[in-house]
């Protein structure tokens, strides 16, 4: 039987837990996140979600969030001078490489805001299904009862 990895369908995709979460039960993956920057996905609540990207030494200048279609594109670029500053790097412990991290959204989830806050990016996501697509109850009428009280 082959194994199928789909840790690439968990780390990039937000608001197909219910998918995400069978196909894990049924594939048993190991899912542990990889690459740079290191981030969470946070569920508040039925509609809401959270993205926290750790990008410490990263300015908002340098952060670029872009949301098309269902892709929410986060880059994050230093230039060489920035990066070296003319010093000789005894150790480089610290990652200042640019990156780009994409993530699938769900149909409907919305980016509703940003904040840098002590070198941690968040992304604030929210599901907003539109009015026509939610369900709505319809009344029952019963006939029995119109024709009884006509009578």
């Amino acid at each position: 039987m082959k194994h199928f990895d789909l840790t690439p369908l968990y780390r990039s995709t937000v608001g197909f837990d219910r998918v995400a979460s069978i196909l894990d039960s049924f594939a048993k993956v190991d899912l542990e996140p990889t690459g740079f920057p290191p981030y969470d996905i946070i569920r508040r609540n039925e509609n809401d979600y959270r993205i926290t990207l750790a990008v410490s030494g990263f300015s908002r200048q340098e952060l670029d969030i872009e949301a098309r279609e269902n892709t929410l594109t986060i880059k994050g670029s230093k230039t060489a001078e920035e990066r070296n500053e003319g010093h000789t790097m005894l150790h480089k412990g610290i990652a200042g490489r640019n990156f780009v991290r994409r993530f699938q959204l769900a149909d409907y989830v919305e980016v509703k805001s940003a904040q840098l806050e002590n070198g941690l990016l968040h992304i604030d996501l929210a599901r907003e299904i539109p009015e026509a697509m939610k369900p709505r109850s319809i009344n029952i009428e019963d006939k029995n009862t119109l024709i009884e009280d006509k009578a």
